[in-house]
Formats: C-alpha cells, structure tokens, sequence
C-alpha cells in the first residue's frame, strides 16, 4: 500500500458528530455505553463518557484537526475523571503528535474513526480511580443519562438548570 498524505478535503469533511458516531458503534460493540458532551465537575465537558461491563470511566476527547490537536493543553484535566482515556481522530488526521512526550503515550490510547465505524489503535492503559471518585462519577453519569432520556421522551420536564 502506498501512503498517501491526506487533502485538505479528508479532513474538512470529518466531523466531530461523525467521529463520535463511529466511537459510539465501536463502543456499543464492546458493551461500553456513553454520553456526549458529559459535564465534569471540575468544568471541563468531556466529548464522549462511558461506562463499560465492569463499571470502569472511559473518556474520549475527540480532536479534527491538527490545530485544535495541537492547541489543546486542558486535556489532561479529564484524566482524574476516567480509568482510560482516549483521543478519537478522523482517519485522516495525523497521528504521530500524539506519540509525543507532552501528549502522554503511555497513559492516553487512541481510537481513529469515521461515520460508520472506529478502531483502536493504540488501547489506553486502565488507571483506577479511587472508589469513592469512581461511584460519584458512576452516579452522575448514569443521572446525565437518565435525565436526558426523561427530556427526550417530554421536554416540558426539564428542569431550569441541567449539568
């Protein structure tokens, strides 16, 4: 296979939405359910939080562009939120910044995605959360979840103020 640098078009076409879908399927597949945009109480809003079979936090911050890549430096905010991390990447972007020092290989995995579908490609080592962190984060994303499925069903019961 010959290696091809991508057009600018490649990339202008990912979007996040897409990129959280096909993270979304792969996730669902592996029996991990999640949230987008999931509020963190340290302010943060992770891009997309789950929960897997065993109750472990994965979080995913999903990143379109080498600019926005790059530019990033609230991303390690997430990670006393979550027992892996994960970036998720267009198929198209680049992904050797993130081999870099300053991005943590060796406690961030990274997932490349489209529309469709997703793949792993570099899984992301579990970094336990203390218990107690692990049962409020647990709770608050299963009240997100069930506070947007209650909206969802009728509008007119949401509260003033939702997190």
């Amino acid at each position: 296979m010959i290696d091809v640098l991508p057009t600018a078009s490649a990339l202008d076409n990912a979007s996040a939405a897409d990129v959280a879908r096909g993270i979304t399927r792969l996730f669902a597949r592996n029996d991990i359910w999640c949230l987008g945009e999931m509020p963190l109480r340290n302010g943060r809003r992770a891009d997309l939080m789950g929960i897997d079979a065993k109750g472990r936090i994965v979080i995913v911050e999903i990143k379109v562009s080498r600019a926005d890549l790059l530019g990033d430096g609230k991303w390690p905010d997430y990670l006393d939120f979550c027992d892996r991390f994960y970036w998720g990447l267009p198929l198209a972007l680049d992904r050797a910044p993130l081999d870099l020092a300053d991005f943590r290989p060796e406690c961030c995995g990274v997932i490349v995605a489209d529309g469709y579908d997703a793949e792993i490609v570099r899984p992301a080592p579990s970094q336990s959360l203390a218990p107690a962190r692990r049962k409020v984060e647990v709770e608050r994303l299963a009240r997100a979840a069930l506070r947007r499925g209650a909206i969802a069903l009728d509008p007119q019961c949401a509260p003033l103020a939702t997190a």
